[in-house]
């Protein structure tokens, strides 16, 4: 231990070489008592952890010292009637977030006592959109002309690097000289991001070779990947979910402590009108809470919120209640590859029982992806009926003191 904390102070020895010349564990132990020594601060609970990390400190992280706990509770049971999930279930949640769990914990039983979500995945699909430099105007336009007599070579390119993934639609945009080529794949039961990648590698090298026009970044932000966009919202990438329940005045009165009426005029001002005046590009109450809740829980990329959380809660009234339904445009989740294989993470898949690679390929994922939609109406109908109720400054006094 003295010998490499020797090293790595005097610099012959980089903090991301340890794992060369030491066991995974080993390498992390003493990159954490080295960095104690450097912050002067004691990291016993960092360095307290049960997952095994071979796996994590070669597909998940760099630099290792341990790790940050986050606390996990369950919502349910929530019963879903999707496509792919048809039963109940209990949702696992990770937040340090007081209340969010007792919220959603009550629009699961509400959805439970009203028969269940009807869930239905509209698109599915996850994309890459590379953007390439054209000489001019006339040459911008003869790229996208030949990308769009080529679909057979530039599939044929892209397939040709994976033995799972599928290219479903090839749609491109010019700026001036910019071309981007937004390319869309099923990447089966993977969120699928570095599939869809290497690919697009791959296709981006043909169309560079067959036109002459210049690859300059792989991806173009057209994808869009991790940021608010548009065209995520229109367009989709990942899951396109809707998730919807028929609640009657009953079920209102007595969970909610509000009526139709009012629940409906709540989602209107709020969600819809007042997102509007904001220009914003979430059109509900609170669904990144669930989205980044479930990710963290079942090791999907975190930030991915961004655009899962991007989505439209509509309430329609209906003979005796309303149907409150939410749209969740673009939701990337997988069941196989990154944070899934984290042994914590993986119980949390299996607690859902969508752990692994499907049988036929996609339907874990899929599956998933149903799950979330549901458990993200559920947060949806507790917090809007706690704001139709004037509850929600009680609750989060009652749940969220700290």
């Amino acid at each position: 231990m003295d010998e490499y904390i020797r090293r790595l102070k005097e610099g012959s020895l980089k903090l991301y070489a340890l794992e060369r010349e030491l066991p995974p564990e080993e390498a992390v132990r003493v990159r954490r008592v080295f960095i104690e020594g450097e912050t002067g601060t004691a990291l016993p609970a960092v360095g307290s952890f049960s997952i095994g990390i071979d796996r994590v400190v070669k597909r998940n992280i760099e630099n290792m010292i341990g790790t940050v706990q986050v606390p996990l509770g369950v919502a349910g049971p929530l019963l879903v009637k999707g496509e792919y999930a048809a039963r109940s279930c209990y949702l696992p949640l990770a937040t340090t977030e007081g209340a969010l769990i007792a919220s959603v914990n009550r629009g699961c039983s509400l959805i439970t006592r009203a028969g269940g979500a009807d869930v239905r995945i509209m698109r599915d699909g996850m994309t890459r959109a590379p953007v390439f430099a054209a000489r001019d105007v006339a040459h911008a336009r003869e790229v996208v002309t030949w990308v769009e007599e080529h679909t057979e070579d530039i599939r044929e390119a892209a397939e040709s690097t994976t033995k799972h993934g599928e290219l479903l639609d090839v749609v491109t945009s010019v700026a001036g000289t910019s071309v981007f080529v937004r390319l869309e794949f099923d990447t089966k039961d993977a969120m699928g991001m570095n599939m869809v990648t290497i690919a697009s590698q791959k296709v981006g090298e043909a169309i560079e070779r067959e036109t002459g026009a210049v690859l300059v970044a792989l991806s173009g932000n057209m994808c869009t990947d991790k940021k608010p966009a548009a065209i995520n919202m229109v367009r989709g990438r990942g899951k396109t979910v809707v998730a919807g329940v028929r609640l009657d005045d009953a079920m209102i009165a007595d969970l909610l402590k509000t009526d139709a009426e009012t629940l409906a005029e709540v989602n209107y001002r709020k969600n819809l009108v007042g997102s509007a005046r904001a220009a914003s590009f979430g059109f509900n109450a609170h669904a990144a809470n669930v989205v980044a809740a479930v990710f963290i829980a079942c090791g999907q990329d975190a930030a991915h919120v961004v655009e899962g959380s991007s989505a439209i809660t509509t309430v329609d009234r209906v003979d005796g209640g309303v149907y409150v339904s939410v749209t969740l445009p673009s939701l990337p989740v997988g069941t196989v590859g990154g944070g899934t294989g984290i042994d914590t993470q993986r119980e949390c898949l299996e607690m859902l029982g969508v752990a692994g690679g499907g049988d036929p390929p996609g339907t874990h994922a899929k599956a998933f992806a149903e799950i979330v939609a549901a458990g993200v109406l559920a947060g949806e109908l507790s917090l809007l009926g706690a704001l139709a109720a004037q509850h929600l400054a009680r609750a989060h006094q009652d749940h969220g003191r700290g």
